[in-house]
Order: structure tokens, then sequence, then C-alpha cells
């Protein structure tokens, strides 16, 4: 069942999300060749705690980090450790939760580290593209399908894989709540309602669509070792026009 959310709820949401951003807004002035990524894990930690919330992932399902931080061919679920580090050239995903009042928000961002190439850039623009794509079509009225076709227009016009076993979902009180949504269409025709919250989150490859998951059980990487990008905000469907959770709030 899909769960409509109050305007409490989304009060509390939207601070959540706002937690989230500050995250990212550091991420982009400390990201750079050198920084591990326990560290960039603890920096985020403690922007959260100053918040007042919980780091959502923090021991979900046993994860031992606030953040997840994925490098190049790693599409999510990356685990932070100080003997990890980026390079010039590297590109680096951090997803982040917090948890505010019992409500969260999540969201994820691909940094480019130093200069990258020209490959990777195009990667990126175009993921951050179908994420925007996606948001476009988050209105009520609308199918899930319509997100997740959106998604995919994106990726087959620039060429892109596709990765199919993860994909965006519903939150609030919990991180993973329903729908599952996809990002290539799948034939969803669910009801998208006012109040509806969903974390849309394209995750593209340069190569193909495959992944593989290792050893620590929770790592996800493109089978094929070519880059991947992963972009993601948590967005309410309103009577207006898609309200980006994930957001600074002024």
């Amino acid at each position: 069942m899909i769960n409509r959310k109050s305007r409490d709820e989304i009060k509390r949401m939207r601070h959540a999300g706002h937690i989230v951003a500050l995250v990212h807004q550091k991420m982009r002035e400390v990201i750079e060749p050198g920084i591990s990524t326990k560290e960039l894990d603890s920096i985020a930690h403690d922007i959260i705690r100053k918040e007042r919330a919980v780091p959502t992932f923090l021991g979900y399902h046993g994860f031992p980090g606030s953040i997840c931080a994925s490098i190049n061919e790693q599409v999510v679920h990356g685990i932070p450790h100080e003997d990890i580090k980026v390079k010039e050239g590297d590109i680096i995903s951090i997803d982040v939760g917090a948890t505010y009042a019992g409500m969260v928000g999540d969201g994820a961002w691909t940094y480019p580290v130093g200069k990258i190439s020209d490959e990777c850039q195009r990667l990126l623009k175009a993921t951050e593209e179908a994420l925007f794509a996606g948001i476009a079509q988050m209105r009520a009225g609308n199918v899930l399908d319509d997100i997740s076709g959106a998604i995919e227009a994106v990726a087959v016009r620039e060429k892109l894989g596709i990765v199919r076993q993860y994909g965006g979902h519903g939150v609030g009180h919990e991180m993973h709540e329903e729908p599952f949504l996809f990002n290539y269409k799948v034939g969803d025709h669910t009801l998208i309602k006012q109040g509806y919250a969903i974390a849309i989150e394209p995750m593209l490859n340069l190569g193909g669509d495959e992944v593989v998951v290792a050893d620590d059980e929770w790592t996800v990487s493109t089978a094929d070792k070519m880059p991947s990008a992963h972009f993601e905000h948590t967005v309410l469907a309103t009577d207006d026009e898609p309200l980006i959770i994930t957001q600074l709030m002024s």
C-alpha cells in the first residue's frame, strides 16, 4: 500500500530533505583527490547529527556507514573506508539519507574528482537529465510508467546502460516504502496521487546493463567495469508542480 503524506509529515520530510541537501552541499566542497571515503562519511555523519537527525543508512540491515560512497564502476552501496581514497579523474556517487522526527529524506549525486573524461562528463550530464525528466512526470494523475519511461528515453537516446535490478522507491516513515520504481518502462500503471512521495533515482552506465554484487554483500558494480552514475531526489506529488524534498529550504 502506498501511503499519502499528511501536511505534518511533509513538513518533517522537508526538513529531513534539507539536511540531505546540506550534506551534498558539503560534499561538493570537500571532494578532491586524496580524500578518503571514510572522511566523507564522517563529515556527512557530523552534519546529520548536528541537525538533530539520524543517519538513515547507518545500521540499516547492518550497513556500516552513514553514506554510500561508490567510485567509478561501482553503482551503489559502496562502503566507506579509510583506505579508499579518490583520485584525479574518478567519479564518486554519494548516497545519503537523514531521518528527522521520524521522517526520511533520501538523495544521491555523482561528483567529478578533478578533471574527468569527456565520456564521464556525458554520463553525469545525461543521468542528471534523466533524473529531472523523471521528476517532471511526478504529477498527480500520471502513472509510474510515465516516470520510468522519461528516464528510459534519456538513457536510450544517449546509448547508456540502465541498471535494472535497482531503482526508485516510496519513502516516508521508512527509507524503502511502496512502490518500487523501475528506471525503464514495465507497464506499471499505478496512479500517482497528491501526497505520494517517491525517491526517483536513475542509475545509468557507460557500458551494459548488468551488475554484480561484491563479496562484502553490499557494493554493486557494473559487470563490464564501465563507469556508472547515480542521481536521486525525494519528490512529492502535489496539486501543482512536483516538489523536490531533498533541496535546501530558504
